[in-house]
């Protein structure tokens, strides 16, 4: 009998399996590896990207435990009453692992503040921080508090003196309070500034906040001087602030009064996006902002009846006032651009 040889495909030629019904697995194409051992790939290393990962996942893991057990710490202080509450309501424990984790974001990505001269309010001791005050929603206050907080050297809180309607409205009364804010009223303020703490004013009201967006950058009236008095009464230096980047977040280009009337609101704003667009409307523009502290003013020189002097009022209130706008004025002149700096 005959033999026939049988030829072996190599290097890409096809295997095929004959059309009579062979059996076993069809293959495409053969592997070359399987005639020369000595041509097979050689055993991958050890991925260093796999290091990599179990390293994320562990520093996940631990962030996760460690918020888990911050959470219940806090949970047993509320529940078990270890937290103390001043005589203004002020809640630290409740401000330092609530609300200002809530700021911080927005204070470091979404405006991305700038703070400057921090180090003029003085490390302790009274102190009474004056700004202007823009944006229709006084988001300014609250990055002003943040920028205290968390660039100070000493760390220290900032108790805002608001306007009553802040206090009347529910929930958002109730946090302000605990967040360590008073109303802006001559004995509190003084009381605050006599006990050591930095208190902030914003003189402009809801003139300020209101403003239209062709007023920009112009500061309204500082009322009558009573933050300057405060200030002289308790002997404590008045600090300049100028905020750049609040009046861009809601552009305000009308308002509708009747509305406002009904509300019981000072306004009610129109923007180009609000209310047109609902509440995304709401969503503040995400301008830069730039937060600067200036030089202290002392009052410390001033006798107490100076106080109640309309004249010595009105030259501190005018200087300060001044202070802040030229400062504002040299601040915008070195912006380049509203949203990138």
């Amino acid at each position: 009998m005959s033999e026939v040889a049988k030829v072996i495909p190599l290097r890409g030629e096809s295997a095929r399996v004959p059309r009579g019904g062979g059996r076993g697995v069809r293959l495409e194409r053969s592997d070359p590896t399987l005639l020369f051992p000595s041509t097979a790939a050689p055993a991958a290393e050890p991925s260093v990207s796999g290091s990599v990962a179990d390293q994320v996942r562990d520093a996940a893991r631990s962030l996760l435990a460690d918020q888990v057990v911050a959470a219940a710490d806090f949970l047993r202080r509320r529940i078990t009453g270890d937290y103390h509450v001043d005589d203004f309501g002020y809640d630290p424990h409740f401000a330092e692992n609530v609300w200002l984790p809530l700021l911080r974001p927005v204070f470091d990505s979404w405006f991305r503040v700038e703070v400057r001269g921090i180090e003029n309010v003085p490390d302790e001791g009274g102190a009474l921080v004056v700004a202007n005050h823009a944006g229709v929603i006084p988001i300014d206050g609250l990055m002003t508090s943040v920028a205290m907080v968390d660039h100070h050297p000493a760390r220290r809180p900032l108790r805002m003196l608001a306007a009553d309607m802040a206090f009347e409205m529910p929930v958002i009364g109730t946090v302000a309070r605990k967040a360590g804010h008073t109303l802006a009223c001559n004995p509190d303020a003084e009381r605050l500034l006599r006990g050591g703490e930095v208190a902030a004013v914003f003189p402009e009201g809801f003139k300020g906040i209101g403003k239209p967006f062709s007023e920009r950058y112009k500061l309204q009236r500082f009322g009558r001087g009573g933050f300057v008095s405060a200030a002289l009464r308790a002997g404590v230096p008045i600090v300049p602030c100028s905020i750049v980047g609040s009046e861009e977040i809601y552009p305000k280009i009308g308002e509708l009064k009747s509305l406002a009337r009904l509300l019981g609101l000072p306004y009610f704003p129109v923007t180009p996006l609000f209310p047109h667009f609902g509440p995304l409307g709401m969503i503040p523009l995400p301008s830069k902002w730039y937060i600067e502290f200036g030089e202290p003013i002392r009052t410390d020189t001033y006798d107490v009846a100076d106080a109640e002097d309309p004249m010595v009022m009105f030259e501190l209130t005018d200087h300060v006032r001044e202070t802040i706008q030229q400062t504002l004025y040299r601040l915008l002149a070195q912006r380049r651009n509203v949203f990138m700096g």
